[in-house]
């Protein structure tokens, strides 16, 4: 009989196009990675695998095998969120996934409470700017922001929260010496993927300097602290950041909408549903600061 586990990694290298990146998606060796391909392909007589420079390319048996070991996979997750649909304890492992910039400036503190509230529930925090499957159990629950209601996928239950809308912002001091007449340039900090949106060009104080980019959210916050410039932030984190300021003259932009996702079978669980009843209790009580009416601008 075939083992699940070598199919896994047989999946794994085929996603992937590299042991290398198998192993590092499933948190294992790469020698770990190699065994259970060989053993796969032992078992069936045939080779999965051809290896190229440029990586690993199925051959034509492994093709065939990448047909039943979807179907295999799309099984086996039907399987774990029926019965863990059934499962009405509050105990047990809660994945939850969410953007770090809202895990770490908004809703940790939440998060912390519902954890003390219900020490039996394994709390698994995936603060990451990737989207989980939930369809495959990579999460319980997706809180994300969703900029057109159309892209949410149609097989998964989606609880609309508050909208979301994102400001200008400087340091307080930078904002000062300017006003003071201060020589040194402002920059715009962005990050790299993303450029300067065009609602955020207007108004008083002008760019003056070449852009600062940074690769993360957090690396963007302490930029403009430390005075370098402007830069677009979530209102919930400008606004309660007590070194920054909003951009004299601008205004603010809707940023998204937040929503809470879950899958099936695995919404009916009693801790996926108290959760969901929690978090977005929680959210509609943050609704003001996320549209950015919490204070009076500056």
């Amino acid at each position: 009989m075939i083992d699940w586990d070598d199919i896994r990694y047989f999946l794994a290298v085929a996603r992937g196009g590299s042991v290398r990146a198998a192993a590092e998606g499933l948190g294992v060796y790469h020698s770990t990675v190699l065994r259970r391909i060989a053993q796969l392909e032992e078992h069936l007589g045939a080779q999965m695998f051809e290896k190229l420079p440029s990586g690993y390319r199925l051959t034509a048996a492994g093709e065939e095998v990448l047909e039943l070991a979807n179907q295999m996979e799309a099984s086996s997750h039907q399987l774990e969120t029926r019965v863990f649909g059934r499962d009405q304890s509050v105990r047990g492992l809660l994945r939850v996934t969410l953007a770090p910039t809202l895990a770490t400036h908004l809703l940790m503190p939440d998060l912390a409470d519902f954890a003390r509230q219900h020490p039996d529930i394994e709390m698994d925090i995936v603060s990451s700017g990737e989207l989980a499957n939930l369809t495959n159990r990579e999460a319980d629950i997706a809180i994300r922001v969703v900029y057109d209601r159309k892209t949410l996928p149609l097989n998964l239950h989606a609880l609309k929260g508050p909208e979301l809308f994102s400001g200008v912002y400087m340091s307080r001091d930078r904002l000062a010496a300017w006003r003071a007449g201060a020589p040194d340039p402002i920059r715009w900090i962005v990050i790299s993927m993303f450029g300067v949106p065009d609602w955020a060009s207007e108004g008083e104080v002008r760019t003056t300097g070449v852009p600062f980019r940074t690769t993360d959210g957090e690396a963007q916050i302490v930029a403009v602290r430390q005075g370098l410039g402007m830069t677009t932030l979530p209102c919930f984190v400008g606004d309660a950041d007590p070194l920054l300021v909003r951009v004299p003259g601008t205004d603010l932009h809707m940023h998204g909408t937040l929503w809470l996702l879950t899958q099936g079978e695995t919404r009916k669980t009693k801790r996926v549903r108290l959760f969901t009843e929690f978090v977005s209790g929680r959210l509609a009580a943050y609704a003001p600061l996320l549209a950015g009416l919490s204070i009076s601008r500056d």
